[in-house]
């Protein structure tokens, strides 16, 4: 008798996702050089994978799965980047103030347009609408 091997359902989940993964980010870089952009073909792939998602309207689970898998294991993307910044040591060491003053003041500026645009989306909390059996001052359990 033979037996045959067959991967769990899990495995065969999360390479299918990373196939239409793969396929998104080469679509992606394949309108990126069509179009001569100035985005990355990587990023065009994500927003292609955005819009197919939005469209069909649920995520397949072979793509959460894979998703799921990537995000677990996301620290290790780092270390070529890392490393990467080594090659730049002697940029790093004549210029290393500038960057992180420049790394600094706009990680700074960031928080602060977003709290200013956070402030000024809630500005007036009284001007949401409440539903009609509930008092304003409690809050809205749901949204439907």
């Amino acid at each position: 008798m033979i037996a045959f091997f067959y991967p769990p359902l899990h495995d065969v989940d999360m390479i299918r996702g990373l196939a239409i993964l793969l396929i998104f980010q080469s679509l992606g870089e394949g309108v990126t050089r069509f179009i001569h952009g100035l985005i990355p073909g990587p990023v065009m792939g994500m927003i292609l994978l955005l819009a197919f998602l939005v469209l069909r309207k649920k995520i397949a689970p072979s793509i959460a799965v894979a998703a799921d898998g990537l995000l677990a294991h996301l620290a290790i993307f780092f270390i070529p980047a890392a490393v990467g910044v080594m090659l730049y040591i002697t940029t790093l060491k004549s210029a290393g103030a500038a960057w992180l003053l420049a790394i600094l003041f706009s990680t700074a500026g960031a928080i602060a347009v977003t709290a200013l645009l956070l402030k000024w989306v809630t500005k007036n909390p009284d001007d949401i609408a409440q539903t009609p059996d509930q008092p304003a001052d409690q809050p809205i359990d749901s949204l439907s």
